[in-house]
């Protein structure tokens, strides 16, 4: 079954002064996606929950 609500989407905390290189998260009720700020008509990623956390969690915890 898939999500028919539009999400709410919101800028990545960490694509803050990343000029050309933001993207968008937004949340529904089974998925959460992934869309590129400057072609918000493009591809969309879709992750479950536990995908979402655990790339997240990666991510934080990668050193840059």
């Amino acid at each position: 079954m898939e999500d028919t609500i539009d999400p709410r989407w919101r800028k990545s905390t960490r694509s803050s002064g990343n000029v050309g290189a933001c993207v968008e998260v937004g949340r529904q009720a089974r998925s959460v996606l992934v869309r590129d700020t400057t072609d918000r008509e493009g591809q969309t990623l879709a992750f479950t929950a536990d995908a979402w956390a655990s790339f997240t969690c990666a991510v934080k915890s990668a050193v840059v």
